[in-house]
């Protein structure tokens, strides 16, 4: 890393301390202009004007004046400093860039620094403003490392990352060899990557002396991370200014959307300046309330000026950085953001006016009982209240308005949120913690342990899948699946797809299943021409084999935007499953699985890749009770449907409904529908299924035809052999079973 330094300029090896003095003594810009021209000493160039503008910026954080403090512990015996302080005060881009100084002054002797982020729409957005604010280009000494998307180079010093790509690297690299300092960033989140990640790096420690951890979090959860943390020293940073006025409003009669809307006008026709930020519960209520909002605006006055509505939530993308672009010169612009959990500490935009709080969050929370997430409306906790509030504190401070009594926030409000380890399926956490050779997961320490019955259920389903041998070790399956970006139902369809001959098609389809959903609501003038064009894409055998085709299609197309507008299909999913795709494809053959010629549209084709679904997926299979479309789960007693967009429901004409249904996702919410639907036979089920787990249903009338149909495959197989010829074949098909009910 010695081309880091600046070319032909003496080491810096007086500490980090230095950098920071100089800064100092260059008060005045001007410096940048006149004499000799002060160079970066990260990539040798001569720092341009901009660099100068946004140091004074950066000047101005609360966060700036802790910076002494915080070098002082990361030059000390410590190996983990504690950040605390609220959201928008600078920390998530000058923390991570403290470290790169430090790391410089090291000469990178112990490695780089990686910053992890709870979502991955923040750690592009981060790593796009440091590497502005640091004069270098984004993907060279400054990159980012998100699912699906690695923009960094042998020259990347300073890394932004998604806590579950820095999980991941540890399955290759357990000791993060490459890195010299770890930031946790936004610790208070409590995703399970992060967690996971706080205890792997203590033991990490006690290997790596050298390497330095940095744990940023809010005030809310600085006691709890210090005792956990082993009392480490801790920098407090300051809040940005005097609290805001916190005005609390009763619910609504007509709904929280409703009054968030009518709020937002309210402010806008008074005219008092500023923009806004807003939160609700879904992205389903962001939509909604954007459309309403800007229908509203179009009637304004518009004396009152233009009105910028912007939805920010994960399913927007790269257009999130669409909060920090330049205002018109007028000046007259608002912006209202409308946004949900995702900006409760990522995303600062500075000192927000007007902050108004639905104090709703909607989240998918797992049952292990039922293998099944429900949908669950709730209120947000006291601490999330208070960061959210904290946006708008500053000089001058702005006001917050609650859309809920001050009694509903002390009596409903928990003081924090849940962990998502409490909420979350574990099977994917678990086989990762076994690829790490954790094989008792009480050896892992977690801030708050995951509950037994959770655990247990994910075991469980990985001996199903064979990813377990007897002594509960990962056996030769579940290390192939331990190597796929996968849930491990998925990751198992994916290596049966080798045995069937049909990998070429489930490695599209895996593709497609792991990228967001492909099709968007058409416009409602649109809406019925649209549906006859998609019919032509729909798949008898279900919709498994209909994203299958519209990935084909959309290739034979050449990714063609026209064409994905007039079948409403979104092109930024259909590329990110290419991607994906790719990525899979590469994985197969770096660990030498064999990959078949595509056959897609022939009979063996869709039976073979029926078979692999099953082989990942009989944990997910359900019957329809009555012949209306009421399927039942053969793993617990709730009753779904299909769902509107189903193959199934958009054929002409019209046919039956398929008696027994594979399906990809269920989640018990206002539509109780199932998610990506193929029909499957029974008898397939209970070849391809292991013994075991169909013996541990509960008691239902499913149980009993699949019982019977057992014990007809049994006692088919307990004929005596039949002559020469026909044995034989009869025996390559018992042989070939077998294999199935092993893997």
């Amino acid at each position: 890393m010695a081309g880091c330094g600046a070319p032909g300029s003496p080491p810096r090896q007086s500490g980090p301390g230095s950098a920071l003095e100089e800064e100092e003594e260059d008060d005045d810009p001007a410096l940048a202009c006149d004499g000799d021209l002060e160079v970066n000493p990260y990539d040798g160039l001569p720092f341009s004007s901009r660099y100068y503008e946004l140091l004074r910026q950066r000047r101005e954080l609360p966060v700036w004046t802790t910076k002494y403090s915080f070098m002082e512990h990361l030059e000390g015996n410590s190996g983990i400093v504690l950040v605390s302080g609220p959201p928008g005060t600078g920390k998530s881009t000058q923390i991570p860039q403290w470290c790169a100084e430090y790391a410089l002054s090291l000469q990178f002797a112990h490695g780089l620094v990686a910053c992890t982020q709870p979502h991955s729409l923040a750690a592009l957005s981060l790593s796009l403003r440091v590497a502005d604010e640091m004069d270098l280009n984004l993907g060279h000494e400054v990159g980012y490392c998100v699912p699906h998307e690695d923009c960094c180079t042998t020259e990347t010093i300073l890394r932004y990352c998604s806590d579950e790509m820095l999980l991941r690297e540890m399955t290759s690299d357990p000791l993060l060899r490459q890195y010299g300092v770890v930031v946790l960033d936004e610790v208070q989140e409590r995703t399970v990557p992060t967690d996971v990640l706080l205890g792997l790096l203590k033991d990490v420690l006690r290997q790596r002396p050298a390497l330095k951890v940095v744990v940023v979090t809010s005030p809310a959860m600085e006691e709890r991370l210090r005792a956990f943390c082993g009392d480490p020293p801790v920098v407090r940073v300051p809040e940005p200014g005097p609290p805001p006025q916190l005005l609390y409003r009763d619910p609504p009669a007509r709904g929280h959307v409703a009054a968030a809307c009518q709020a937002v006008l309210d402010i806008h026709r008074r005219q008092e300046p500023g923009h806004i930020l807003l939160f609700l519960a879904s992205e389903q209520e962001i939509a909604e309330c954007c459309r309403a909002i800007q229908t509203e605006a179009v009637a304004l006055n518009p004396g009152l000026g233009p009105l910028l509505v912007l939805p920010l939530h994960p399913g927007v993308g790269r257009a999130a950085q669409k909060v920090y672009e330049a205002l018109e010169e007028s000046g007259r612009e608002r912006r209202v953001i409308v946004t949900h959990w995702l900006a409760d500490s990522s995303f600062s935009l500075g000192t927000v006016p007007f902050v108004i709080d639905s104090g709703l969050e909607l989240r998918n929370v797992y049952n292990p009982r039922i293998r099944a997430e429900s949908q669950v409306l709730r209120p947000i906790s006291k601490s999330q209240a208070e960061s959210r509030m904290q946006r708008a504190a500053g000089s001058p401070p702005g006001t917050c308005l609650r859309l809920y009594s001050e009694a509903f926030h002390e009596q409903r409000l928990p003081p924090s949120p849940a962990p998502h380890v409490s909420e979350t399926s574990l099977s994917r956490l678990v086989l990762l913690l076994k690829r790490l050779d954790i094989a008792d997961m009480g050896q892992c320490d977690f801030l708050d342990r995951p509950a037994p019955e959770s655990l247990m259920q994910a075991l469980e389903d990985l001996d199903y899948l064979a990813a377990l041998d007897d002594d509960g070790n990962l056996s030769e399956v579940g290390i192939i699946m331990s190597e796929f970006p996968l849930d491990p139902q998925l990751a198992k369809a994916l290596i049966a797809s080798c045995e069937f001959d049909c990998v070429e098609e489930m490695v599209s389809l895996a593709a497609m299943l792991t990228a967001s959903p492909c099709f968007v609501p058409p416009s409602a003038h649109l809406e019925e021409a649209v549906t006859v064009r998609r019919r032509a894409l729909l798949h008898p055998d279900g919709d498994h084999f209909t994203l299958i085709n519209v990935f084909n299609t959309f290739q034979q197309h050449n990714a063609d935007e026209g064409w994905c507008r007039k079948h409403a299909v979104s092109g930024e999913a259909l590329r990110l499953a290419g991607i994906v795709r790719a990525e899979l494809l590469e994985v197969m053959h770096r660990i030498e699985l064999p990959v078949s010629p595509p056959a897609f549209g022939t009979d063996a084709n869709v039976l073979n890749i029926q078979r692999a679904l099953i082989s990942g997926y009989f944990l997910k299979v359900a019957r329809d009770i009555d012949g209306s479309g009421n399927y039942v789960m053969l793993t617990h007693k709730h009753v779904a449907h299909l769902p509107p967009a189903c193959c199934y429901l958009l054929r002409q004409p019209p046919r039956r409904l398929p008696p027994w249904v594979l399906y990809h996702e269920f989640t018990i919410s206002q539509d109780n529908c199932l998610r990506v639907v193929s029909e499957i036979q029974p008898q397939m089920l209970v070849e391809l299924a292991p013994q075991y787990y169909l013996s541990n249903l509960p008691p239902s009338e499913s149980r009993d035809l699949l019982t019977e149909l057992r014990e007809k495959v049994v006692a088919v197989e307990d004929v005596p052999a039949a002559p020469e010829p026909l044995g034989e074949a009869a025996g390559g098909e018992d042989e070939e079973r077998e294999v199935c009910v092993l893997q």
